[in-house]
């Protein structure tokens, strides 16, 4: 099942799109995604466009390599993610809704990992339960993102 995690932001669904979907600043509000770097040319947010992604937890660090499938201003952006060239990882989801006092933003991991790979990842990480654990991040990542979009005109 995936796991999602909703919050409200102050701000239009396409200015907090603008901001999730610059993956460059995603190390900004993730607390294990330290970094992101566009690969394709031109560099930005579009169905195809490959990013590859820095993480780290517990001293260890890990790179993936992610393409957008879903890149629809205001709307939704999603990615995959694989490890090594070809493990298949992740589908990261961010949906928005336009509500009164701004929209609604719906971030959803799907767990797309095999067995071997899940076996894996608990004992080179740890993270027994990896649910609950992107649970927690994603909502500190959603809460980090409200913060800026939230922030006076300039701060961000």
């Amino acid at each position: 099942m995936p796991v999602t995690v909703t919050t409200r932001i102050g701000a239009a669904p396409d200015a907090v799109w603008d901001l999730v979907a610059d993956v460059t600043r995603m190390g900004q509000w993730s607390p294990e995604t330290t970094r992101c770097r566009w690969v394709t040319e031109p560099p930005g947010p579009r169905e195809g466009a490959r990013f590859t992604g820095i993480n780290a937890y517990r001293g260890r660090r890990w790179r993936t390599e992610c393409t957008v499938v879903a890149a629809d201003r205001g709307r939704e952006f999603s990615f995959d993610v694989v490890g090594a060239g070809f493990l298949n990882v992740a589908r990261w989801t961010y949906t928005f809704r336009p509500v009164n006092d701004g929209c609604e933003v719906t971030e959803t991991y799907t767990d797309r990992r095999g067995l071997a790979l899940k076996i894996f990842g608990i004992a080179t990480l740890g993270i027994t339960d990896r649910d609950a654990h992107n649970r927690r991040t994603m909502t500190e990542t959603l809460d980090r993102i409200r913060v800026t979009a939230e922030a006076p005109a300039g701060a961000a």
